[in-house]
């Protein structure tokens, strides 16, 4: 297969680079602000640029994974991130469904509310957030003008980082380390997923649709079954580091300022299952052990 990947430079979208490659197939990564190495420049916000870049290098799967993830900026910048979370995914949709070409939409966990645990695909929808909103208003853009594509949602990522801050996960390692004084979230229940395991799931649904010839669209999810609230996540992280969180307060009570996020958005993997995925997750202390062990 020839595989084009968006977002390329970005957390995720290396983990599904590296994944397609280390399968054998040809890979076009696109990145734009740090877009390096072998990785194309490309403006997804220039729509005849797109066009034209897609039509040169004819793949026969699109992987979206650049968008606007972080909710404090999305509410700084909503038109930007509307440009960027909503129309692209629909520009994108018009001109794979126009080309035969799968296009596989990565959508977010935060389109729910948090308050029914766990989610099935066809759970409604209600963001809390404008980060939400913008993924759900792409992903109605990518069943508008495509079909067939296939949107998968997931929950907070972590995995390997060129610096903390790329992964809401790996940046509580900063928090353990530096000893300042925090009140630390201790309410909102989170799922880490690695993103490595998130390229895997990606990879084999490009494989079934692709090769296998079995017709899969539409929304599936696919989460970690481990839940954690940041203040546990700071935990496991300590213990591997062998030190205290002594300056870490734990906040047991639903936050009151900043941007709105929902309580707990478990995602359940029954229909990704179902379709024949394996939804093995590594475990995420052996992870972070790993990790950190080697980083140090």
């Amino acid at each position: 297969m020839r595989v084009l990947v968006t977002g390329a430079s970005g957390l995720l979208g290396r983990a599904v680079v590296t994944e397609f490659k280390n399968a054998g197939h040809e890979v076009v990564g696109v990145a734009f602000s740090r877009a390096k190495g072998d990785l194309k420049k490309l403006d997804l916000e220039d729509p005849n640029a797109v066009q034209a870049f897609v039509d040169a290098e004819k793949p026969d799967v699109i992987v979206h994974c650049a968008a606007e993830r972080r909710p404090d900026v999305v509410e700084k910048d909503p038109n930007g991130a509307k440009n960027l979370n909503v129309q692209v995914p629909g520009q994108l949709a018009d001109l794979t469904n126009d080309r035969g070409i799968l296009l596989i939409y990565i959508s977010t966990d935060y389109v729910f509310d948090g308050t029914s645990p766990p989610y099935d695909v066809r759970d409604k929808a209600n963001p809390l957030n404008l980060y939400g909103q913008t993924k759900y208003d792409g992903e109605k853009e990518i069943k508008k003008f495509n079909p067939a594509a296939i949107i998968l949602r997931v929950p907070i990522l972590y995995g390997i980082t060129e610096y903390n801050g790329e992964s809401a996960v790996n940046s509580l390692i900063d928090s353990v380390k530096d000893g300042k004084p925090v009140s630390m979230d201790h309410y909102a229940i989170r799922y880490p997923t690695n993103v490595a395991d998130v390229a895997r799931v990606v990879k084999d649904l490009s494989t079934k649709v692709r090769q296998e010839k079995v017709f899969i669209s539409g929304i599936l999810h696919f989460s970690g079954e481990e839940k954690y609230t940041k203040y546990e996540i700071c935990q496991v992280i300590a213990k591997v580091l062998g030190t205290s969180i002594d300056h870490l307060t734990p906040n047991s009570a639903a936050p009151k300022d900043g941007t709105t996020r929902p309580y707990d958005c478990h995602l359940s993997n029954r229909c990704l299952a179902g379709v024949g995925i394996n939804t093995h997750c590594v475990k995420f202390s052996d992870w972070m052990q790993g990790w950190l062990n080697k980083s140090q």
